[in-house]
């Protein structure tokens, strides 16, 4: 089974989302705020975090930022664009409104786990329009060529640009342990690496960077 971690400030929902989903997918543990859930997803290792947006102490951002290696299901009240943007941003897979059913978020769980992004129409609009724009004004006819690989590439191990390549590509933490015959706290530890080498912030950034340089 799936193994989720519950991230939301109110106690009511979590429940009512556990009780929703708990014969479908595996709860390891949940979580109200910023600082229980970094620990938590650290300690637990889950395939998939569900996240709240808002929080009083800092956000789905921060738990993205200080836990960096599951793969996140925003799930919010809201349906802001600036809401949704922000979260994929920082590297959440997919985002959903709590007005979701049961069975809608068991299917959004395993479509994230196994790499999609998943998006409401409406929300999947924001997302195409924002990572979009950046292009919009590209000239006409202009061939965007590979830019050279920064120095900084130098600085990775062999080891630390074959975990690079495949976070890169939307591996877990667990996939890429049992892809390199090494553990998990070994992966951890190249990926934070990797993170601070690269001058990265998150693993959506670091991402679109090893792309960037056809490192992926």
């Amino acid at each position: 089974m799936i193994r989720v971690f519950l991230v939301d400030d109110h106690s009511v929902f979590r429940s009512g989302v556990r009780a929703e989903i708990s014969e479908h997918v595996e709860i390891v543990g949940e979580a109200g705020g910023v600082a229980d859930a970094i620990k938590g997803i650290t300690d637990t290792h889950p395939d998939v975090v569900l996240l709240d947006v808002h929080m009083p102490d800092g956000g789905g951002q921060a738990v993205i930022a200080g836990a960096h290696f599951p793969r996140y299901l925003a799930l919010s009240v809201s349906d802001a664009a600036e809401d949704v943007i922000s979260v994929i941003r920082a590297g959440a897979r997919g985002y959903v409104t709590k007005s979701i059913s049961g069975p809608e978020l068991v299917d959004a769980i395993r479509r994230v786990h196994e790499g999609d992004a998943v998006f409401s129409p409406r929300l999947a609009g924001f997302v195409l329009d924002a990572f979009a724009a950046p292009d919009a004004h590209a000239g006409v006819g202009v061939v965007d060529e590979q830019p050279e690989q920064p120095e900084l590439v130098d600085a990775l191990t062999r080891r630390e640009l074959e975990v690079l390549r495949l976070l890169a590509r939307g591996y877990t933490y667990k996939e890429i342990a049992a892809e390199l015959f090494i553990s998990i706290k070994t992966v951890e530890t190249h990926s934070s690496n990797i993170l601070r080498k690269t001058q990265q912030s998150n693993r959506y950034a670091l991402t679109r960077w090893a792309q960037r340089y056809d490192l992926a």
